[in-house]
């Protein structure tokens, strides 16, 4: 009898362990399930372009015997981003000038829509001309320091076809495009939602001593520095009227380059731009209502350099140590040349964090990278070894780790060069032909989306405008990087790129479950991670 009793407590014993499991299995179920659903993006070169990847088809049938394991911390939040995107030039707007209408803004929605493209958030353009324009210009007649002929009218007039040797021959389908009606065009995309810093690569020739060429090298006088900071806000002021609102201007394009450019340039000393801002650019933004000193936040940004950061710190220190000059600035901007360094020094990440440590309250933005374009091979060039004027590389896996390096050191946004160029990297008069994110063909309208094009997507598509960046930590291998943000819906973006030629099991571990995924060979994939509602 005593057996049967104990039979009968230890079989409601089991059922209680039983139904106990059950509950604690379907808790953690209903945890998993109320937590995040995981979409993976995936571009790589084995021709996957931000393709979405079956996740259950991809660990049935993909077993790879590297292991990555990632742990998040989305409580951990660094820097709140800006954006991500390319710059509007006027061989940009060239380019689309010759294509259909229809074509044309099938472009611009596949630069700009977040949801149908790669929805750029951060993008950049010239004050006066620049390498990317067809030829040299500047608003006003030469020699009115009054600047009573100022107008904007050289990004509005269109082309005719003839500015020169590479447009000639080419028909326009809308020759009145230009760079203003781009951007214009562009913030009407549907849900388009970008900034733009503007710089000027030279002033007027006759504001300047020691050209080689026509606003070439040499560098602007002082006397015409009261001239020049009115200028530059009449500009701001130009775009405003038009319906363009500026996030941002640079002082001065590449201002170490006053000797040896082939291009529209200008030298600007640390001391020169330290007191050209100081003493003429900040309180001319200041008085035309521009610039809040109060709240640098609520106007227009200032960022000073906007060179290369491997010699980035010793030029803004110049500045940010004069408080009458700081108070001005919100930032820095920096461009990554030359690109074949970059992997030795580790992507110049420590300067990067030094100048984070050294300058806190300041803001970083990488304003600048390109490549040499190879017309022969556009896509291909991005996965093999390319070598251009600054030596040899790969771009894919420079681009790549160079924009997860900068913003794990606290970068806020990345721009490359000119968004879009015809399939030989022109319109540009002086043989320095670069690729983009888009090439277009404008004699067969052929439209090509690089590499680039992906690669740039995997940041601004799923790291929106006012996302912050959190920490992850976990395996450190060779070959391996990333970095991951919060939008402010709560989503995560975690980017991974695999440089290596071997696949590795990913595990992502947050809030006590994990996400697994595969990230074949020579990949870049965004990890998005959306809450369902």
């Amino acid at each position: 009898m005593k057996d049967q009793r104990y039979n009968i407590r230890l079989k409601k014993l089991s059922y209680l362990v039983i139904i106990t499991l059950i509950m604690v299995f379907w808790s953690c179920e209903e945890k998993a399930s109320a937590d995040y659903h995981m979409s993976v993006y995936q571009t790589s070169q084995a021709g996957d372009n931000l393709k979405l990847v079956d996740i259950e088809a991809q660990n049935n049938f993909t077993k790879a015997s590297n292991n990555l394991s990632l742990q998040l911390q989305p409580e951990k939040e660094f820097q709140e981003y800006i954006g991500f995107g390319a710059s509007f030039t006027e061989s940009s707007a060239w380019n689309l000038a010759t294509i259909p209408v229809k074509l044309r803004k099938a472009v611009l929605t596949n630069l700009f829509s977040p949801t149908k493209g790669a929805g750029f958030s951060l993008t950049r353009t010239h004050i006066n001309s620049s390498d990317y324009s067809n030829n040299h210009y500047t608003y006003i007649d030469e020699g009115d320091e009054s600047l009573s002929s100022f107008s904007i009218h050289e990004d509005m007039k269109g082309f005719s076809g003839n500015e020169n040797e590479q447009v000639q021959g080419i028909k326009l389908i809308e020759p009145t495009y230009d760079i203003i009606p781009m951007i214009l065009e562009a913030s009407k995309i549907p849900g388009a939602n970008f900034n733009i810093i503007a710089s000027p690569w030279s002033p007027p020739s006759w504001m300047k001593a020691g050209e080689t060429a026509e606003m070439t090298n040499g560098s602007l006088m002082p006397k015409y520095y009261g001239i020049w900071a009115e200028y530059i806000s009449k500009y701001v002021s130009a775009y405003k009227e038009k319906g363009i609102d500026l996030w941002g201007i640079t002082p001065q394009n590449e201002p170490l380059h006053y000797h040896d450019a082939r291009w529209d340039s200008n030298g600007f000393t640390p001391e020169q731009g330290r007191d050209f801002l100081r003493d003429h650019l900040g309180p001319q933004l200041v008085k035309d209502g521009h610039l809040k000193i109060d709240d640098l936040e609520a106007g227009l940004r200032v960022l000073i350099y906007d060179h290369n950061k491997s010699t980035m710190n010793d030029y803004v220190t110049i500045t940010y140590q004069d408080p009458e000059a700081s108070k001005y600035a919100w930032g820095t901007a920096f461009h990554w040349y030359a690109n074949s360094e970059l992997d030795e020094n580790n992507f110049f990440a420590e300067d990067l964090k030094s100048h984070k440590l050294e300058w806190p309250n300041k803001g970083m933005i990488h304003s600048e990278s390109s490549i040499d374009i190879d017309a022969d091979e556009p896509i291909g060039q991005y996965w093999r070894e390319s070598t251009d004027y600054a030596g040899t590389f790969v771009p894919f896996n420079t681009y790549a780790n160079d924009i997860i390096t900068d913003l794990n050191a606290g970068t806020q946004g990345y721009v490359e060069w000119c968004m879009i160029l015809s399939h030989k990297g022109q319109p540009n008069p002086y043989d320095n032909f670069n690729s983009a994110p888009v090439l277009i063909n404008p004699e067969t309208d052929e439209v090509i989306y690089t590499p680039l094009y992906y690669l740039l997507s995997h940041f601004s598509k799923f790291i929106r405008p006012n996302a912050k960046r959190i920490a992850i930590t976990g395996d450190e291998l060779k070959g391996i990087s990333y970095t991951a943000a919060k939008n402010e819906d709560e989503s995560i973006a975690v980017i991974v790129f695999n440089a290596n030629e071997v696949p590795y099991q990913l595990s992502l571990a947050l809030n006590g479950y994990t996400y697994s995924c595969s990230i074949p060979p020579r990949a870049l994939q965004t990890i998005h991670l959306k809450k369902p509602r």
